[in-house]
């Protein structure tokens, strides 16, 4: 009884690491799916932006990364379609990111 309590309690331990293994695979696979992304994503950004523009986009990552994203991946969406012929200046960056940003909307309190 006590053998089998045993091989049981070595058993499940065995299929709890084989788990572990495999949830650490499959995290590291995404992990390098995510890498190469990037990495996609940055060549496609040098391609198509002027680099003062870059330098722009780098700026605002840092402040507001979830924005800065979406904005890259709207980019990079525009040049595979075939929408951007030409490389994207400072300027027009700024355009863009003007029609992107949310108007927000102003409060006035006036007191009596």
């Amino acid at each position: 009884m006590v053998d089998d309590e045993l091989a049981e309690l070595r058993r499940r331990k065995m299929q709890q690491m084989q788990r572990q293994t495999m949830d650490q695979q499959t995290m590291e696979e995404e992990a390098e799916r995510q890498r190469q992304l990037d990495s996609q994503i940055r060549v496609a950004l040098m391609e198509i932006l002027e680099p003062e523009a870059r330098e722009r986009l780098n700026t605002i990552k840092l402040t507001r990364p979830d924005f800065a994203k979406a904005v890259e991946q709207q980019l990079v969406m525009l040049a595979q379609s075939g929408r951007i012929r030409q490389r994207i200046t400072d300027d027009q960056l700024k355009g863009l990111l003007e029609q992107l940003t949310p108007s927000k909307k102003e409060f006035r309190i006036t007191r009596k």
